[in-house]
């Protein structure tokens, strides 16, 4: 039996075969052209499927990060309830009670009592609607997006002076920090001929950029005390903020909360917010995974014309092989290397574009927005400031899987069919 059926599979010698192959010049028949083009398939299509999932993954940890930095991870507000005089309402009067109570519970890092309203701002000739949030001075320091924004001017320390803002309210009134912008709400002071508007000054002491454009454009914060005078809440809150360890986890806590908070308490957490929105952007990120993964098949099928040329231009090698005492394994496996080879260099670059786009995403998209005139992203429609991009080691790990899994299987049917060419017909013309 000839040495060389005794070998291992994929010997050096099967390896040095593939590569002389790859390296085919076009007077064999354009090979190495369609080398190229299946090379550069691979490539785009890797490199489009880190990028996009990059992306989508950045901006579903942005938006979830202004969630959490600037809202309450749950919401603690009360049924309607009729007052001994008459009146419904939802105003919480144990407030302080309940909120000891719930801060009892496991896993429960902050809980605040809020005022909220909404009410035309006005200020330099300018108005505005926005909603105010009535909320004591320490506890505004603890919301992230506020306390460390992205941006700051002021000092939030001075709070309990005068008026917090966020620089989308601070841009449309034309106000800094220093300005008084008068709050005018249309529940005011009730007097005998009905109830008048009630209008306060308050002087900006600190301006915020939480991240997200709806929050920054529409919110402002009083101190605790204050809202409850200017919306006629004294001695009640409308709901107490509830920060937890684990946000994800919070449905797991919904019944400890309702039996610390009492028998007339509702919930409302953040998933409940923003649930239907993150499910569209799952379901979107599933759609945008199969239909890249199309393209990168698309791209793998470029292999298999490469390598049908290649085995119709190499039929004469392949029977002197052949006879030589090649086996028909170790002709599919030089086949396959030639196939694998691309995929698995193609595949490699892809990652690497793919990984420089994510790192430097900013660069390239204020490149983009230079180019085209700016414009290019508006955060009032997208609700963020910037196109963001979050690198995930499994994001990667699928894309780089898929393309090798693709450009190996779609490699073994040409490799095959030239395993088993007969050696007699491949010289029979010769």
């Amino acid at each position: 039996m000839p040495l060389v059926n005794r070998t291992a599979p994929f010997a050096r010698y099967e390896w040095m075969i593939a590569w002389r192959y790859l390296r085919a010049r076009r007077a064999d028949g354009g090979v190495s052209v369609m080398t190229w083009i299946s090379l550069v398939g691979i490539t785009l299509a890797v490199f489009a499927l880190i990028a996009t999932l990059a992306v989508r993954a950045g901006f579903r940890a942005e938006f979830v990060d202004t969630i959490l930095g600037a809202n309450a991870h749950v919401t603690v507000y009360s049924t309607v309830y009729v007052t001994p005089d008459g009146q419904s309402t939802r105003a919480i009067t144990d407030y302080a009670a309940m909120a000891d109570r719930l801060r009892a519970v496991p896993g429960v890092t902050r809980v605040a009592p809020l005022v909220r309203g909404q009410v035309m701002a006005a200020g330099q000739g300018r108005n505005t609607g926005i909603e105010v949030y009535g909320i004591t001075p320490e506890d505004l320091a603890t919301i992230p997006r506020v306390a460390d924004p992205e941006q700051a001017w002021g000092d939030i320390a001075r709070f309990a002076e005068g008026i917090a803002i966020g620089s989308g309210v601070a841009r449309e009134l034309g106000v800094g920090v220093g300005d008084r912008i008068r709050l005018i709400s249309p529940d005011g002071v009730k007097t005998p001929f009905g109830t008048s508007p009630r209008v306060n000054a308050y002087e900006v002491v600190y301006v915020f950029t939480a991240g997200r454009y709806d929050i920054d454009r529409t919110r402002a914060y009083l101190p605790f005390a204050e809202t409850q005078s200017f919306f006629n809440r004294e001695g009640v809150a409308d709901e107490l903020e509830v920060m937890v360890e684990n946000p994800d986890r919070v449905e797991e806590m919904t019944l400890e909360l309702l039996r610390a908070a009492g028998e007339r308490a509702l919930l409302w957490s953040w998933r409940d917010a923003s649930g239907a929105f993150l499910r569209a952007l799952t379901i979107e990120d599933n759609v945008m995974f199969i239909i890249l993964s199309i393209l990168v098949l698309i791209a793998a099928m470029n292999i298999v014309s490469g390598l049908i040329m290649l085995v119709k231009n190499k039929g004469r090698d392949i029977g002197i092989l052949r006879t030589m005492g090649l086996t028909e394994g170790a002709v599919l496996r030089v086949f396959f290397i030639c196939g694998a080879s691309v995929g698995l260099i193609g595949t490699g670059a892809g990652v690497i574009l793919g990984c420089l786009f994510a790192i430097y995403i900013d660069t390239i998209f204020s490149a983009v927005n230079y180019v085209s005139g700016g414009g290019v992203w508006d955060p009032s429609i997208r609700g963020i400031y910037e196109l963001p991009a979050k690198l995930q080691a499994h994001d990667v790990a699928s894309a780089v899987i898929l393309s090798l899994g693709l450009s190996f299987v779609v490699t073994i049917f040409p490799a095959r069919r030239a395993a088993r060419m007969n050696p007699v017909e491949a010289l029979r013309y010769e």
